[in-house]
């Protein structure tokens, strides 16, 4: 087999490492610490918390979402799961209730009945959507993946009837030569459409550690940023290996009086584990969400030595793994 690796191949691999996801549940979940990326304020137990996007009765007890297609008798049930690279799809899908049949109401979060997120396995592509009800519970959504590989969707939902909100996962397959990218390594600053966002802070398993993100433009903060979803800035996190999603939001929110419109979006977070993870920064400015990305060890690097300037005489290389 050449280096451009078969996608057909690729999978068989994922059914191996990845194949026993859907009934992983709590064994995946607490390695190394508790299963939740959670809102410093909140505990995870609601409001801006984890999991997905405002946390949920028991989420403390619970895996970090992605990890099951099914949950709670709700499961996510897309219409095709073969599309093909560089081709715009109208993808469709429901989420099919304890009677099996589609669910049509949901509760809102963060001003959306149903966010969808989307990454392939190599924590690249990144998309954060919106789809819209086409009726009967079926939910599309026009969406083109650029390159072949195996793709994880994840719904971040509340349907009628759940006890709690839920982020259901499932895999989607772009057939064609897979070239994997290596994760980034880690670093202070992204850059995205000129602007630069800076990360200062970083994970710890278990522990509730501080991040903060601070936008720029042109050498100077951006002091004006715009309420997307009814927040500033909104944070994805993406475990490698399994691809555990974790989802956080900043303290404060628009029109509390207090939280200011930028430069700088603080969020609390607790990694459920040690590792690698994949940190997506959404935020809005003159009209446009633009999404900053980096990457945060958890557990092999001391907190204070991830996102945050050297001290003199530090040896500021990037650490290896």
């Amino acid at each position: 087999m050449n280096s451009a690796t078969r996608v057909g191949a690729y999978a068989v691999g994922l059914a191996v490492v990845f194949g026993g996801a859907a009934g992983l549940g709590k064994i995946v979940g607490p390695v190394g610490g508790t299963a939740q990326m959670a809102s410093h304020e909140n505990g995870g137990a609601g409001g801006h918390g984890a999991g997905g996007h405002g946390g949920g009765e028991g989420t403390a007890s619970h895996a970090p979402g992605g990890l099951q297609v099914s949950e709670d008798g709700f499961t996510l049930t897309p219409q095709r799961t073969v599309l093909t690279a560089g081709e715009k799809t109208d993808f469709r899908f429901t989420i099919n209730g304890p009677d099996g049949r589609p669910v049509t109401g949901f509760k809102p979060l963060h001003g959306k009945r149903l966010h969808l997120i989307v990454a392939r396995r190599d924590l690249s592509g990144f998309q954060h959507l919106h789809p819209t009800e086409a009726g009967g519970g079926v939910w599309t959504v026009p969406i083109k993946l650029a390159k072949p590989g195996v793709y994880r969707f994840y719904t971040d939902i509340q349907p009628d009837g759940a006890r709690r909100q839920l982020t259901l996962g499932t895999d989607v397959f772009v057939p064609g030569d897979l070239k994997p990218a290596p994760l980034p390594a880690p670093e202070q600053v992204a850059k995205v459409d000129g602007y630069e966002v800076r990360l200062t802070g970083g994970l710890a398993p278990g522990k509730s550690t501080e991040l903060t993100l601070s936008v720029s433009r042109d050498g100077r903060p951006v002091t004006d940023l715009e309420p997307y979803l009814e927040a500033y800035g909104h944070l994805v996190a993406l475990r490698q290996g399994d691809l555990a999603y974790l989802h956080v939001h900043p303290d404060g929110e628009p029109g509390d009086g207090e939280t200011e419109p930028g430069p700088g979006i603080t969020f609390f977070a607790e990694a459920p584990s040690s590792g690698a993870y994949r940190l997506y920064l959404d935020f809005k400015h003159d009209g446009k969400v633009r999404t900053a990305e980096f990457t945060v060890h958890a557990g092999n690097v001391p907190v204070q030595e991830q996102g945050q300037d050297p001290e003199p005489g530090h040896d500021d290389r990037p650490h290896t793994h």
